[in-house]
């Protein structure tokens, strides 16, 4: 959807002492993202959204304004609110200059798209009056045109509004945060650069709070639905239960919880839905992944006579490039709206929570498939410890991370083989976790990192990101040390894209090796609180996590792990040699 972009500029202003000098547009944006839970606003300025910086500025937090927390560059402010969007705030939000600002943008934003995440994209535009005056314009590729931008972003959010008149600004404003929350994808606003400090009377009044209209189900073909999937289920000898990741954006994971007691079965998730659910559950089973699985998880999923999928997304990725041994017959596929039982039927305009919700009284408790788990399991073993002065191991590393874990943790996993060892990590209960599976934008976790921090105070965030990723969005740890956050970053320093490597190598693969805790001495310049080090061992990795627990506990901890460049997971072996295999099919015969 696209608001209308051919009205004409609003005329000039007359000062009218009956409309308060706060009712700005600037303003009203400001209390509406606080509302709905953006009180940090992430930016990078540009002549075009200075005036709304302003008017942002200018509504602070302790009135019911937002904060900003500057950015080193318009991508990273862009990953920085899709990490706050995470954190279970709500939405996420960004401002930033035009075109050269919305488009260095564009790539988070299209990774939030892909992940179902609410995002407020601001840009601040070109003043109301050059709109339809044939002028060119700097920041622009050179034509009197400037839709440009608003065209790449058509394809990477669900609602567009171009805000260059005032008398239309409160409902375009209004109609596009609202449509982020209901459809949880990123909108994009452009507001005239002209118009944000303007005080108008549609703005007077602080706006009401949003009253969405909740969606409901249809109730004959929910009963129909949780009529055909329990006759499924109740007639098979051992089902199962996998959840994927698109339960966050259908809100159905306490839901999905609630099956699972009463039904008795077995849960596992797939990769992307870790964290989703909770790993403390007594018939939790691991991650399902393929040839990648937790041990025993895909020998109990692939021999199930039955398996209800709660939101999955089969790519290639997260199929193992394409290798699950599932078969479409044996499956539930339940969608945030739709249930799909085998080869058929099919049900739509079902809420994914409602139908849990009733499945769960009409499911006949069958607990087979767990005890032939609990049969086959054997516990995993712990890597041996290192001799003294042993190179470092990356298992060894995930051993001591491990106990790092509580409640009060997130753990942050970048793309490459952070995605393998993370995934074998227990998760506590309370215990946040976030990656970026669909997408898999390398860089993405240094800018969720900050956004993820600056929302949820209650949490220390740890991220592992590889040195190759690292090297892409590396300025904003200074963000981080800017903004007194206490993340732990373990920087895995293998001397290149290790994971590209497992797929198909090649001397494209090899990085220029940085001194990654220089680099981050030069980022805090004596100013705030910041640890490093650089470690190569055991020893010396125990030595820095303690200092990172304790007399650091409220600085940035940042360290290097220097590891041999072959050092990866088993995982993630097998899986780039799947995915190889997937991406080098020859063509079809014409």
């Amino acid at each position: 959807m696209a608001a209308a972009i051919g009205s004409l500029p609003s005329p000039s202003p007359t000062a009218d002492p009956s409309i308060p000098a706060s009712a700005t547009l600037g303003r009203h944006l400001a209390r509406r993202l606080a509302e709905v839970g953006a009180r940090d606003v992430f930016t990078v300025p540009g002549d075009f959204n200075l005036t709304l910086l302003d008017e942002l500025e200018a509504e602070q937090p302790s009135g019911g304004g937002v904060r900003l927390v500057g950015c080193c560059n318009e991508l990273n402010a862009a990953y920085a609110a899709d990490g706050y969007a995470r954190a279970g705030r709500g939405v996420g939000a960004c401002a930033v200059t035009f075109t050269v600002g919305g488009l260095s943008a564009i790539n988070a934003v299209a990774g939030a798209f892909s992940e179902n995440l609410p995002l407020v994209c601001v840009v601040g535009g070109p003043n109301s009056n050059d709109y339809g005056s044939n002028r060119v314009l700097h920041h622009t590729i050179g034509l009197p045109d400037f839709t440009q931008e608003l065209r790449c972003f058509q394809n990477v959010t669900c609602y567009q509004a171009v805000v260059n008149n005032l008398e239309d600004a409160h409902e375009q404003i209004d109609t596009a945060i609202s449509t982020a929350l209901k459809e949880s994808k990123p909108v994009y606003i452009s507001i005239s650069c002209n118009l944000p400090s303007i005080p108008h009377p549609t703005f007077s009044r602080h706006p009401v709070p949003f009253f969405l209209s909740p969606r409901l189900s249809n109730q004959m073909s929910l009963e129909a639905a949780v009529e055909a999937a329990a006759a499924f289920l109740n007639k098979s000898v051992k089902p199962v239960l996998v959840g994927g990741p698109k339960m966050r954006v259908a809100k159905a994971c306490k839901a999905f919880v609630e099956l699972a007691d009463a039904s008795g079965y077995p849960v596992a998730v797939m990769p992307s839905a870790k964290g989703l659910v909770p790993e403390h559950h007594s018939r939790f089973i691991g991650t399902y992944w393929g040839a990648v699985s937790t041990a025993f998880c895909a020998e109990i999923v692939e021999s199930a006579d039955a398996y209800l999928f709660a939101g999955p997304i089969f790519n290639d990725y997260s199929s193992v490039g394409y290798s699950l041994l599932i078969k479409k017959e044996k499956a539930i596929i339940v969608q945030p709206d739709r249930v799909v039982i085998g080869n058929g039927p099919a049900f739509g305009c079902i809420l994914m929570k409602d139908f849990f919700h009733a499945l769960a009284s009409r499911i006949k408790k069958n607990t087979t498939a767990y005890e032939n788990y609990s049969r086959i399991f054997v516990p995993q073993g712990e890597p041996l410890s290192s001799e003294p002065g042993e190179p470092l191991r990356v298992n060894v590393l995930f051993k001591h991370v491990q106990k790092m874990l509580s409640g009060n943790s997130a753990v942050i996993a970048e793309t490459g083989d952070s995605w393998f060892n993370c995934q074998k990590l227990k998760l506590p209960e309370g215990c946040g976790y976030e990656f970026q599976m669909q997408y898999g934008s390398i860089g993405w976790s240094v800018g969720a990192t900050l956004g993820y921090a600056q929302a949820a105070k209650d949490k220390r965030v740890i991220s592992f990101i590889g040195d190759g990723s690292f090297q892409v969005t590396a300025q904003e740890v200074s963000t981080m040390i800017r903004w007194g956050q206490n993340n732990i970053i373990f920087l895995i320093n293998n001397a290149g894209y290790t994971i590209e490597v497992e797929i198909h190598d090649g001397p494209y693969n090899i990085i220029k090796n940085w001194n990654y805790t220089g680099v981050v001495e030069a980022f805090h310049n004596g100013e705030g609180k910041c640890y490093t080090a650089k470690v190569q061992t055991e020893e010396e990795l125990n030595k820095a996590i303690a200092a990172s627990l304790g007399p650091n506990k409220d600085c940035l901890c940042f360290i290097e792990v220097i590891v041999h460049k072959d050092d990866t997971s088993k995982e993630l072996l097998e899986w780039g040699s799947r995915v190889s295999a997937a991406n080098s099919r020859p063509p079809n015969p014409q």
